[in-house]
């Protein structure tokens, strides 16, 4: 991939945002990976991993002893989900954002859409680290979790030389320095991500929501969508219940199930994906949603759905650039990572993806870009940048919280008193 020349494409080559596109959540339907018929826990499970529930001690000087001597190499190969990077209009195997990372580094990148789900793509990469072998890939994109947990209890994740991340160290929002799944950032920084509240259609709900118990209001009947996987559904309601997730235990998730189960007579569906067109035809009125999944909706236009957070709190997710272990271009793999923190290239990404950058600076180069363009792709871009969906306040940072960090052990009573709610619906 070459880029042709040293100026950043124009922003009629970057984005196309007049053709529709899937979201990143969207697609795992398209392609098949539903997830609500095999919970987290038999996925595990059936990847043959146990688990002991002993996290890789990983010290300073055990980061420095990896990283001493390591080189540069002239290819990195990075796994990621579909349709989740900037794409040429004129190509949809070319990535401009890409193309200028190769010229400017003289590194190749092999990128690969391979990430579907992350209980296949666990299962897919287990048998190399379980023989101590290198996967294929250098970099891979890993969501918070179980399975990003997971990785590090098995010790599969390379920690990361903070020395070769000057631009996460200066671009990156603090609140991506300051994530509980990954306190200090040692194995990952944020690729993009995404807010878990609540999603409606005002034109059957008429009126202005901003509960997260909104969801159990009986006027909704038959009209209300809940997710069906257990990071969103748990998550959300001990969120609203009880503040972070973080500090609860058994007895608050076992609280948590008894109200979702007294919930589920008024739930028309528990959602792994495609809630979307439910609540555009008024299937649904009002459901868990995503925030990226909303912005598109509205974005490619025909809809007028509303997403906010709940008063109480919502959720956040973030999809993390991760280096595997036993990664051949682990130097390379750190650059490219770090490209991604430069605040025009985030710009490029986010023109195309639309989820939340962790790049705040990244909307003066939108809004540079919208001051270039014309028609539907200046009003495009002026949303984008005016959006809080894709460039959140400190606000609303604050309002929402990370997924529970589950020990083995915990995942285990975790799926128990969870998994019932959603897979017995």
């Amino acid at each position: 991939m070459s880029s042709g020349n040293d100026e950043l494409p124009t922003p009629d080559i970057l984005r196309g945002l007049s053709q529709p596109r899937f979201s990143r959540r969207q697609l795992l339907q398209a392609a098949g990976w539903g997830g609500a018929a095999l919970g987290a826990g038999a996925l595990l499970s059936a990847c043959g991993v146990a688990g002991t529930g002993a996290q890789a001690k990983t010290t300073k000087s055990s980061i420095e002893k990896f990283w001493a001597g390591k080189k540069k190499t002239g290819v990195v190969n990075w796994a990621n989900w579909p349709l989740y990077i900037d794409v040429s209009s004129t190509n949809k195997d070319d990535h401009p954002s890409i193309d200028l990372f190769e010229k400017h580094y003289g590194i190749k990148v092999h990128y690969y859409e391979v990430i579907q789900d992350e209980g296949p793509f666990f299962a897919k990469v287990e048998p190399s680290l379980q023989a101590h072998q290198y996967t294929g890939y250098d970099v891979a994109v890993i969501t918070n979790g179980i399975y990003f947990t997971k990785y590090v209890e098995l010790g599969w994740f390379i920690p990361l030389d903070h020395s070769l991340l000057p631009n996460f160290n200066k671009y990156a929002a603090t609140k991506y320095k300051h994530e509980g799944f990954d306190p200090g950032n040692v194995y990952s920084i944020p690729w993009q991500s995404g807010f878990t509240g609540i999603g409606y259609n005002p034109k059957y709900v008429g009126e202005d929501i901003n509960s997260y118990w909104d969801l159990f209001n009986p006027k909704y009947k038959g009209h209300i969508g809940m997710f069906g996987n257990n990071d969103d559904l748990p998550n959300s309601i001990l969120v609203a219940m009880y503040g972070d997730p973080a500090k609860t235990g058994p007895k608050q998730w076992r609280a948590a199930a008894k109200r979702l189960n007294e919930q589920k007579p008024l739930v028309r569906q528990y959602f792994t994906q495609n809630y979307i067109e439910s609540l555009k035809s008024g299937d649904l009125w009002i459901s868990q949603a995503w925030s990226g999944d909303i912005f598109q909706a509205n974005a490619s236009g025909g809809s007028n759905l509303k997403f906010v957070i709940p008063k109480e709190g919502g959720v956040i997710w973030t999809d993390n650039l991760t280096l595997l272990k036993y990664a051949q271009n682990p130097v390379s793999g750190m650059l490219l990572m770090d490209w991604y923190y430069r605040p025009e290239i985030a710009a490029m990404v986010a023109e195309y993806v639309n989820y939340i950058t962790p790049v705040p600076d990244a909307r003066q180069w939108v809004d540079k870009d919208a001051a270039k363009a014309k028609g539907s792709n200046k009003a495009s871009l002026e949303y984008i940048a005016k959006s809080p969906l894709v460039f959140p306040t400190a606000a609303e940072y604050h309002e929402t919280y990370n997924y529970r960090v589950l020990t083995n052990k915990e995942l285990s009573v975790w799926n128990s008193i969870f998994e019932p709610i959603y897979l017995g619906a």
